[in-house]
């Protein structure tokens, strides 16, 4: 018989949890799953869930999970929705959440790496450990995470289960935007064109993209960039060599632009926030190689994504990044800054490896599918409903 599940969606259009929501709930649709799911959404967002099946039924709810009045009224909500299963696509639970629910987990640099201490912090691991082991199943996006949420939280190791998630298929698939100007064969290459002369971009460039926390690393790429550049001043392809960082505001992170300063590369760093995805594509698509030096990683997606584009990439191999990169990227410590520039200068200057690398990188990102994450969620469903592990 059919479940009813409601499913949080309201982060459908967040960076990396949008990534999540939006292509589970797609693979779901895909390969056809009898259950009936109510997508808990905001109205702003509703045509995000365009061209699902009709078991697939949004439920308007404008709360955001950080208003303290969501500790009550989305609880009442799945009560009134007489669901027999939740799903809660991230670490972020009401305290008084109905059971029998399933919670995704995709990383914890709140409890691992940010200096946090006192009852702030003891408070924030007391909540997430209640709602982790109220919880049927914790989905991890990476060994690596399930590790941190069976020996850091302290649940039961019978309870985590770890199934991987995949990149947005826009990023195989070579095709022009909703918005393209562009039609026919050579619409891709026109669309290129035009976003690039959009942002002035002429010149070859190093690509970092994701958040701009302590645990990404920026400061230290910058510095190995600075190093790259001096040592390839003179390079008939690379003495224009700019670095291009995709996120967050920088105004946020004073250390980075400090850093920028420091190391005397402001005219050579590009800072551009977010972007929409197929402009975000077309940079990936662009970059001569693509850096991610990051110290803390729950699952990685970038690189993926970078590898899916066909570009190199330098990465370091903390954590779960180890499992999501293989063998299909230049592997450098993320703690030294030489070693971070070596890997840069290898991609840059060797043909042969470059090639290699971008036919590795298709490997690995074909390792990953969410069809695969669709029947693996959809079985945890079906047990979870069931009763599953107390």
């Amino acid at each position: 018989m059919p479940l009813r599940i409601a499913f949080d969606a309201r982060h459908v259009r967040d960076f990396g949890f949008g990534t999540y929501i939006g292509n589970l709930l797609r693979a779901l649709a895909g390969i056809g799953v009898p259950h009936r799911f109510l997508l808990i959404s905001r109205e702003e967002d509703r045509h995000e869930f365009d061209g699902l099946p009709p078991n697939f039924e949004r439920v308007p709810y404008e709360k955001r999970d950080t208003e303290w009045t969501d500790q009550l009224r989305f609880p009442l909500l799945i009560r009134k929705l007489e669901v027999d299963l939740s799903h809660i696509p991230l670490a972020q639970v009401s305290l008084l959440m109905p059971r029998p629910y399933v919670v995704t987990v995709h990383d914890l640099s709140a409890l691992v790496f940010e200096v946090a201490s006192g009852w702030r912090h003891e408070l924030r691991l007391m909540v997430l450990r209640r709602a982790l082991k109220r919880a049927e199943r914790v989905i991890a996006v990476s060994e690596s995470t399930r590790h941190d949420v069976v020996n850091i939280v302290g649940i039961p190791g019978e309870k985590v289960v770890r199934v991987y998630g995949a990149t947005d298929p826009r990023f195989s698939h070579h095709q022009p935007g909703a918005d393209a100007r562009a039609a026919g064969p050579a619409a891709w290459e026109l669309e290129r064109r035009r976003i690039l002369e959009r942002y002035q971009v002429s010149y070859p460039f190093l690509l970092y993209a994701g958040t701009i926390r302590p645990q990404k690393n920026i400061p230290r790429l910058i510095e190995a960039f600075a190093l790259v550049k001096r040592e390839l001043a003179d390079h008939p392809d690379y003495a224009d060599l700019r670095l291009i960082i995709i996120g967050d505001e920088i105004s946020r992170y004073p250390l980075v632009r400090q850093t920028v300063l420091q190391s005397r590369v402001e005219g050579a760093v590009r800072f551009l926030g977010f972007v929409p995805l197929n402009t975000l594509r077309v940079f990936f698509e662009a970059a001569a190689a693509f850096v991610f030096p990051s110290l803390y990683e729950g699952f990685g997606l970038p690189p993926l994504e970078a590898m899916a584009s066909g570009t190199p990439v330098v990465c370091s191999k903390s954590t779960s990044l180890a499992e999501v990169v293989g063998e299909a990227a230049v592997i450098v410590s993320p703690d030294n800054v030489f070693d971070i520039a070596r890997g840069i200068k290898e991609v840059l200057l060797s043909p042969a490896l470059r090639q290699e690398l971008i036919a590795r990188g298709h490997a690995q990102v074909a390792r990953f599918t969410w069809e695969e994450t669709a029947r693996q969620v959809t079985a945890l469903y079906e047990s979870a409903a069931g009763g599953g592990i107390r």
